[in-house]
């Protein structure tokens, strides 16, 4: 029996927690591949909700740690937010967050500036092989491709083919985050040193060459004071402003030997505050199966499993994230005139995310496993799990 050569395309928080996690497993050689030549400090805040600390828990007790040592606390204790229960708040960079789990990781277990162009698919001698091919002209060839290589998906647009409906991102109600690093939402970052502050416009109304127009702080004189005074900073510097955008849910996540996980599986709008914790959601169930993957035979039915266990719920979180965004927007069946409607609603999907049984999905994975057609074939890889 020999190692298993796993490339995963995308060195974001998924990719490199999941890198983490199967670090630790000696039977596979992981390898991350990130297209951008070096992390920069940029990107919004985060603040992880109860099913991602799950989820990092799942994929390794450091890995969840590496996400409270960066994180600060937010708000006060017992705050309720619209989409959590009530709960101290804690948030973070995505830089920080890198940086934590990137320091799990082996300096000689991710490469810099390898940007995905190519992929194909061959039979050989050493079973079915995945051959990759960078910008720079490198090619690498392994037993498994895991991309996670962001909305703009190179491995996406391989497996559903560049024409699919569903292959590109879509921004469906025209949403523009009006930025300077609707409705208006802060984070705080790097130890409550600076405040990450977003504008959400819904209907932006965009040029013929994609330009949305200037954020008009007088739209917002009915607000609070203290949120007037917030777009009024953010409309005079819009420099790092971006249209929003998700995906329309893709058929599968995975065939033969390749797989998508996090945005390049199901990219979410950001009303929901769960993109991340999906994206490790999939890397806990990833990791589970990897775990008791040995065969490169075996590759193939782990993903099967993986896309039918994760595909569900990674969908309807993207549905939640248009809704939350409608919500907000005073678009959704009117629901802003009805307060108690509204607190019912956020409670109760606050709960579909934060309550979500995440150890649960690789219980049902291996027990679809046990009772599918395919246990015979996957009877080592069950034999491993039970015993």
């Amino acid at each position: 029996m020999r190692d298993l050569d796993i490339a995963i395309v995308g060195g974001g928080i998924a990719g490199l927690a999941l890198a983490a996690g199967l670090a630790n497993r000696p039977h596979l050689k992981a390898h991350v591949y990130e297209p951008v030549a070096q992390y920069l400090d940029v990107g919004a805040g985060l603040a992880l909700h109860q099913n991602a600390i799950k989820a990092m828990e799942l994929i390794g007790p450091k890995v969840r740690q590496a996400y409270f040592d960066k994180a600060r606390s937010m708000g006060e204790e017992d705050q309720e937010m619209t989409t959590e229960a009530k709960r101290r708040g804690e948030s973070l960079s995505r830089a920080d967050l890198l940086d934590g789990f990137r320091a799990l990781i082996s300096s000689s277990r991710i490469s810099f500036g390898k940007r995905l162009v190519d992929i194909a698919e061959s039979q050989t001698a050493e079973g079915h092989q995945v051959q990759l091919t960078f910008e720079d002209g490198t090619s690498i060839s392994v037993d498994c491709l895991l991309g996670v290589d962001g909305i703009h998906s190179t491995t996406r647009a391989y497996l559903l083919g560049r024409d699919h409906l569903s292959a590109a991102p879509k921004n469906h109600d025209g949403w523009q985050i009006y930025q300077t690093m609707g409705h208006i939402n802060c984070i705080p970052l790097n130890g409550n040193t600076r405040l990450s502050v977003g504008v959400a416009v819904r209907g932006a109304k965009f040029t013929s060459d994609g330009q949305a127009s200037a954020l008009d702080p007088t739209l917002y004189s009915d607000y609070s004071e203290e949120a007037q005074q917030i777009v009024r900073m953010v409309a005079k510097d819009t420099s790092a402003s971006c249209t929003a955008a998700d995906h329309d849910h893709a058929p599968f996540y995975a065939r033969n030997n390749v797989a998508i996980f996090g945005d390049a599986a199901h990219a979410l709008l950001p009303f929901a505050g769960n993109g991340a914790a999906q994206a490790l959601e999939d890397a806990a169930v990833l990791n589970f199966l990897f775990t008791f993957t040995r065969e490169p035979w075996e590759i193939a039915l782990a993903l099967q499993e993986f896309d039918k266990v994760r595909r569900p719920r990674s969908q309807a979180v993207v549905d939640l994230a248009r809704k939350f965004g409608r919500v907000y927007a005073f678009a959704e069946d009117g629901m802003h005139e009805d307060p108690a409607r509204m607190r019912e609603f956020f409670a109760e999907m606050a709960a579909f995310t934060n309550d979500f049984n995440v150890k649960g999905q690789n219980s049902k994975a291996m027990r679809r496993i046990k009772e599918s057609n395919v246990k015979q074939a996957f009877g080592a890889l069950w034999n491993r799990w039970s015993s």
